[in-house]
């Protein structure tokens, strides 16, 4: 029987949703997998809200469109909350990833979640400490890998290097693999 994975990402623009997206995609790629990764903006400026979509499956994806009833929801951005209906349409056993310094309780309560499995990651101070700056993409892709195997953790580092090598300098490059590794790690589990 074929897995199919479909995510939602919420953030805002120039934070990195839709390079996390397609990173993840190339991961999985890497791994043999089928995908779909693609973003939903307009003519937002730098700090709007966005959304991105990808779908990873071991067999070929035949289904081409926005992603409605996500598995996966991840928000890069905690102004959002409260603003952006990011649960709208998780299935039941979903699954919902936000950059927050709330516990998964805290989290569930401010915003009535009471379905799926909640994770929670402070991906900002990660990026703050690690990387100078509010770009939360490769942390909160830690955050999304203890929340759920959708490829294989280690791959992800090789495709941080892979992408990033020639485009940041080296020690940049590995400020984002060690923001990962610390996200997955630091990961609230609720």
């Amino acid at each position: 029987m074929a897995t199919l994975t479909e995510i939602r990402w919420h953030g805002r623009a120039g934070q990195g949703v839709v390079t996390a997206g397609e990173l993840l995609a190339h991961t999985a790629l890497d791994e043999g997998k089928y995908f779909q990764a693609f973003p939903d903006y307009g003519p937002e400026r730098s700090g709007a809200p966005i959304r991105a979509f990808t779908r990873i499956s071991d067999e070929p994806i035949p289904v081409h469109c926005q992603i409605t009833e996500p598995d996966v929801v991840l928000v890069l951005d905690p102004t959002l909350i409260g603003i952006v209906d990011f649960t709208e349409g998780i299935k039941d056993d979903g699954v919902l990833v936000v950059n927050t310094a709330l516990s998964p309780a805290e989290l569930r309560e401010k915003i009535g979640f009471r379905q799926g499995h909640v994770f929670t990651i402070d991906a900002t101070r990660i990026a703050l400490d690690i990387l100078n700056r509010n770009v939360t993409n490769t942390p909160m892709m830690g955050a999304l890998l203890k929340a759920t195997p959708v490829v294989d953790r280690d791959s992800v580092p090789r495709e941080i290097r892979k992408r990033f090598t020639g485009k940041l300098k080296p020690e940049v490059v590995e400020a984002n693999v060690f923001a990962f590794e610390k996200a997955y790690a630091e990961t609230l589990v609720g």
